[in-house]
């Protein structure tokens, strides 16, 4: 937010794949920090800024490269802690008169181990043995630390893997404590944030009062439109802005016919009639289905969808007297990314996400109350706001909804087999507790009838693919290991219970390759 009153930690991002976990080690200890490319970072920026602290990323380059990324020079002389990454580390020895050579027996990948060499704040709660495990990922060393620094810890190819100038509050190692391969990782951090100072305030309670105080203040008396899709982000997105600015908002909750069992009614009855939301049902589900007839190619049946899906957004937020703002559930992941490495435009965001091309189509401005907040912030967002858990804690849908798991073709029929066997294995999972502990769960219908026998009759119908995985952030994934009694048990519901499927499958694919979606 702008108007920020909480303290701050920035992370000056080299490129690392893995950044993004930095960010939620700390937002995980209540501190409030954001990521930059280190090239938007300028001497102006950390003034304004005005971090607590700082935190220097990895990165894919060379600092041994001419021209390779750096950290302003500017902050060494600010008097701040700070602490550098892998990359981060080396353009920190570097800058301050060290060296960094590349080159043969240099190079460390994968699970490695680091022995001490001193007592080190940042270490408190490390070397409980004789060496701690961690993950490097690097073809380059620090063979020269700068003035100042001392050495807390080796590896066999990392002869600085911990390095310290304590009278600086500088910190420095070569391994990446953020992943889950360094065990112990997360307590360097908490180590790292109390030598900081920081009071670790970041609450979502916290959040909730700042937020409300700062809608209040962009949208003043104006009239505010939202998107609700039923999911969790724009559910909370809307909670949220109802505390904020009451009447002023309307949601318009556009029913494409492609929703699972019994949704709309599920969504549109919580916010309107448990929660006193002002929601326009548009039950548009006729439209898209007659535009989607015939279309079997993924990407035709997607750009169809998003195409009718701003064009009947803008009929109904045309009905709206005074609209001034249209909120979106845009979320931090999704503001890092639409900034890439380079500083360009990023294309990681997937055009079904948000409703992209709404402000400039409609000439409204933009209101993003959760674009400071990762996923599990926002889930514990809405526990604050009063939504129930169990709707808070959905798995994730798709902006497209079922059109994504019925490969080919979309006809009725096959839409409501699909709503029927979804609906018979979610109730599976929930029977068997597996819920919570499943990323994301759903049926696909397939493109196939197979043949099958059923009493004394022949059958041909429809096959099925069930499909589960576990995940952090959707980015990657792997197949949830259902027992085969699970897998038995609901095949057998779903062929009993659902006419028009004969055939269940499960697929065990992991992303990569994959996708999570069929489509």
């Amino acid at each position: 937010m702008e108007n920020s009153t909480h303290e701050r930690l920035l992370i000056i991002d080299f490129g690392s794949q893995v950044t993004q976990l930095i960010a939620r080690r700390l937002r995980e200890l209540s501190v409030y920090c954001e990521i930059h490319p280190y090239q938007n970072v300028t001497d102006a920026f950390l003034a304004d800024f005005a971090p607590k602290a700082v935190i220097l990323s990895g990165g894919p380059d060379s600092v041994t490269r001419d021209g390779s990324p750096r950290a302003p020079q500017a902050l060494f002389d600010m008097g701040i802690p700070v602490l550098g990454i892998c990359y981060g580390q080396q353009t920190m020895m570097e800058q301050l008169g060290g060296k960094v050579v590349s080159g043969e027996g240099t190079a460390e990948f994968g699970r490695a181990y680091v022995t001490p060499e001193g007592k080190l704040s940042l270490l408190d709660g490390w070397f409980m043995t004789d060496k701690e495990q961690v993950w490097m990922s690097h073809g380059d060393h620090v063979s020269e630390i700068a003035p100042g620094f001392a050495v807390y810890g080796t590896s066999p190819s990392a002869p600085y893997a911990i390095t310290a100038d304590v009278a600086r509050n500088f910190y420095a190692v070569q391994f990446h404590p953020e992943v889950h391969h360094t065990p112990n990782g997360a307590k360097l951090y908490e180590n790292f944030v109390r030598i900081a100072g920081f009071s670790g305030g970041w609450t979502m309670g916290a959040y909730r009062e700042q937020a409300i105080d700062a809608i209040k203040e962009q949208v003043g008396d104006a009239h505010v439109i939202c998107a609700l899709s039923g999911g969790v982000d724009s559910s909370v997105a809307a909670a949220l802005l109802h505390e904020a600015i009451g009447d002023q908002l309307t949601c318009v909750f556009v029913d494409h016919g492609l929703l699972r069992l019994n949704e709309a009614e599920e969504v549109v009855g919580m916010f309107r009639d448990n929660m006193n939301l002002k929601v326009i049902h548009a039950d548009e589900s006729d439209l898209f289905l007659g535009e989607l007839e015939g279309q079997s190619d993924p990407e035709t049946k997607r750009k169809i969808i998003g195409k009718l899906f701003i064009d009947v957004f803008q009929k109904y937020a045309d009905q709206i007297e005074d609209a001034a703002f249209l909120a979106q559930g845009t979320l931090y992941p999704d503001v890092i990314e639409s900034v890439s490495f380079s500083g360009g435009p990023s294309v990681t965001i997937k055009s079904h996400h948000n409703v992209g091309g709404l402000p400039e189509k409609m000439g409204l401005k933009l209101v993003e109350p959760l674009r400071e907040l990762f996923k599990d912030e926002v889930r514990a967002l809405g526990v604050e706001l009063g939504l129930p858990k169990s709707f808070i804690g959905r798995h994730p849908f798709p902006g497209p909804g079922l059109a994504i798991r019925c490969p080919g073709e979309i006809t009725r029929e096959k839409l409501e087999i699909l709503r029927k066997a979804d609906a018979v294995y979610i109730d599976q999972i929930r029977k068997h507790g597996l819920y919570d502990y499943i990323w994301q769960a759903f049926v696909a219908i397939l493109p196939v009838r197979t043949v099958g026998v059923m009493g004394d009759g022949r059958t041909y119908d429809f096959a099925c693919a069930l499909r589960a995985v576990t995940s952090v952030d959707g980015m990657t994934a792997d197949y949830y290991p259902f027992s085969h009694e699970f897998l038995g048990e609901t095949a057998t519901r779903i062929i009993n219970e659902v006419q028009g499927i004969n055939r269940v499958t499960y697929d065990i694919t992991s992303k990569p390759p994959g996708t999570i979606e069929w489509e």
